[in-house]
């Protein structure tokens, strides 16, 4: 496995299109005989790219059930630099058990492995392996995997970054975020409720809205996970 592993890795400056690099995380699956790999980069402009190996239809789903709000393994992501293994996260809350469930039922397992990365100008991305796997296999699966898979995080993330590049129209800078628009998009970025957002900040859930969606104007992003993206790419957000 480690030999296929670093050709993988060694064959990664061949690649020039996206594509190029989604085939990267099916040979990284297939190769580490796990059931998904995931690789998912916001750049400085809270544009988004992702390549990854999990059914079209779970996708749709997390994306029309704006579940990154409250996925523990993007709040894992923004508050950590170094690797992490999905056990030693919160999986306590009510939404968060049904929302594990749900991801279970479609194939994406209970273990999984997610290698943080920051990029220059703000940008962050992130590498997962996950399946379904006892906890003594996955064990030594990551004990055996991890280094070279903080190589292949490395240098699938570079690769991205100058593939992205060569066909990136030129910056347009956001207008500025006010003070409260920070905090409730803050507040979001760590699994809050509107209705716990808005009561930390002691305002109403249509106040809080307001703020949100004004954020979402002026950072031109299509809905509040895509707004929540793009001012932690930019360093806007506290979280």
């Amino acid at each position: 496995m480690q030999s296929r592993l670093e050709k993988i890795i060694h064959g990664l400056k061949q690649a020039t299109t996206l594509d190029d690099l989604n085939s990267v995380v099916v040979q990284t699956r297939d190769v580490l005989a796990v059931d998904h790999v995931v690789y998912h980069s916001v750049n400085g402009r809270g544009d988004q790219y992702a390549a990854l190996t999990y059914d079209d239809r779970w996708v749709q789903r997390y994306i029309e059930n704006d579940y990154a709000r409250i996925d523990p393994v993007i709040r894992g992501c923004l508050f950590s630099f170094a690797p992490f293994d999905w056990r030693i996260l919160d999986w306590s809350g009510r939404n968060v058990r049904a929302f594990l469930g749900e991801a279970r039922h479609m194939g994406v397992g209970q273990q999984g492995f997610s290698i943080p990365i920051r990029g220059p100008n703000g940008q962050f991305a992130v590498l997962t392996a996950n399946g379904e796997s006892s906890d003594e296999a996955w064990q030594s699966l990551v004990e055996t995997s991890t280094r070279h898979m903080l190589l292949l995080a490395h240098f699938l993330n570079e690769q991205a970054i100058v593939i992205e590049r060569a066909g990136a129209p030129a910056q347009v800078p956001f207008p500025g975020l006010s003070p409260r628009e920070i905090d409730a998009l803050s507040y979001m970025a760590i699994g809050l409720s509107r209705v716990q957002a808005a009561d930390k900040l002691h305002i109403s859930e249509h106040t809080l809205r307001v703020y949100i969606e004004g954020a979402r104007h002026k950072l031109g992003a299509t809905n509040t996970t895509h707004a929540v993206a793009r001012a932690v790419a930019m360093g806007l957000l506290s979280v």
